[in-house]
């Protein structure tokens, strides 16, 4: 019994020595990062910001990676069948690990099981909004305008449970409305089809579409959030409007693939939120883009990923969104 008690004791020696010395070794090599959107939306600038100081601050590569389509499906699979060995993380933003489980009747990953949390980035209010020649100026406006032309108007989305399909089915539901869908591969395709008319209406983060706003390129119609943005003071809430249902926040989360070392997880966290809670990277990438920093930890993360599930899946049930 002592020997196989001595036996124990230095394999459990062996185990943490090897594991210290991966987190100290790590990374010995490049590091990828998968995006599940097309290039130029806020997760994927966001994310490509923290790669180039990363890339200072490891010595190594980190690449960002756009694997676009199937409301982030295909690029969530690819991260959740990657070694878990930190070579391969995840950015994206909440309908990858919330949303798609009540939208999909089969997915090929475990929203719970198929990832470890690394740390929820940064958070934003959704802003509402529209085209210039769109004749309506604010969501009260746009329910009248849509319940008069009912299958007339559209809204740009970026797939099945992404945020502006769940805004304007939820507003569809409780309104008696029919304003119809148009899905595209990202939030930048989406804005783009905005600029040119091709769509009427989208949500929008204020980091994607602050600047669109300020040089008057598109409109803002409401702030689905609790209070008003401090970048546009003017536009009211959903629920200063009369419609305190419609509420829609995003955020830009970092994960890995699940069975990640807990130490490698310790430390691509400790690097990215020292990145992000740095003054000048949060007066460039986060303030100035209409974002609240948020940097948490793993558990933290994992907490409020299951936290919006629940209010989640309260939206899904109320917009009679069955699954696909």
């Amino acid at each position: 019994m002592t020997s196989n008690k001595f036996a124990v004791a230095a394999l459990l020696g062996m185990a943490l020595a090897a594991s210290a010395e991966a987190q100290q070794a790590f990374p010995n090599k490049p590091v990828t990062v998968i995006v599940p959107y097309a290039p130029g939306g806020g997760v994927d600038i966001m994310i490509r910001a923290v790669a180039a100081e990363l890339t200072q601050k490891w010595g190594k590569t980190v690449i960002v990676e756009n694997k676009p389509g199937a409301g982030t499906l295909i690029g969530a699979e690819f991260v959740a069948r990657a070694a878990p060995d930190g070579y391969t993380l995840l950015a994206t933003v909440d309908q990858t690990i919330v949303a798609n489980r009540f939208l999909y009747k089969k997915l090929p990953y475990d929203p719970d099981k198929s990832f470890a949390p690394i740390s929820m980035m940064v958070e934003s209010d959704h802003i509402l909004i529209a085209k210039n020649n769109l004749p309506v100026n604010d969501l009260r406006e746009l329910v009248a305008t849509a319940k008069r032309e009912k299958g007339k108007l559209n809204y740009g989305s970026y797939g099945e449970g992404s945020q502006p399909m769940l805004v304007y089915s939820l507003l569809n539901e409780r309104e008696g409305l029919d304003i119809l869908q148009v899905p595209y591969k990202g939030i930048a395709p989406v804005m783009t089809a905005l600029i040119a008319g091709e769509v009427d209406m989208a949500t929008a983060s204020a980091g994607v579409a602050g600047e669109l706003l300020r040089s008057k390129r598109i409109k803002a119609l409401a702030i689905a959030g609790k209070k008003r943005s401090p970048q546009f003071p003017d536009v009211p809430t959903t629920a200063e409007q009369g419609y305190p249902y419609l509420r829609s926040t995003v955020w830009y989360g970092l994960l890995g693939p699940a069975a990640m070392p807990p130490d490698i997880v310790s430390k691509i966290n400790a690097d990215v939120t020292a990145i992000l809670k740095s003054p000048g990277f949060i007066e460039r990438q986060v303030t100035a883009r209409g974002l609240t920093l948020v940097a948490n930890t793993p558990k933290e993360f994992a907490a409020r990923i299951q936290e919006d599930a629940a209010s989640t899946r309260e939206m899904v049930t109320a917009a009679k969104i069955v699954p696909q």
